[in-house]
């Protein structure tokens, strides 16, 4: 039995074939999840979990290279853009548009929905 870190053994599978410079999506619940990469489902209800909660779990296990964000969260999710570049200020971050970003989205490796409320909260990361 695992004594901690990621529990969820398809998570644990996905972080484990993903290689350098390969992407990750971390989306909300609304966003469109294109056919193609793996999806994996850990909504659950309104905000539970969070791309943030997500992302925290990841990043504790995981080599993160980079950020993609969407202008768009800039501009109507200020406190989570500010959130994210304030929890992980050694880390680059790139601003997309969200037409843009859902153009990159289907080069994921995975997409990882949550059942985060915050509008554009959708992140992809850059393995490293």
């Amino acid at each position: 039995m695992k004594r901690g870190g990621i529990l969820h053994p398809t998570l644990n599978r996905i972080l484990s074939e993903t290689g350098h410079t390969d992407l990750l999506t971390i989306c909300d619940r609304g966003f469109p999840v294109p056919p193609g990469p793996e999806r994996l489902d850990l909504a659950l209800v309104d905000d539970l979990p969070t791309v943030m909660d997500v992302l925290a779990a990841v990043s504790g296990e995981f080599v993160i290279d980079c950020i993609i964000v969407t202008e768009e969260m800039a501009a109507a999710s200020p406190e989570r853009y500010a959130q994210l570049r304030s929890t992980y200020p050694e880390l680059a971050f790139r601003v997309v548009p969200h037409e843009r970003f859902k153009a990159i989205c289907p080069e994921s490796r995975a997409v990882v929905r949550t059942g985060d409320a915050t509008p554009y909260a959708n992140i992809i990361i850059v393995s490293g």
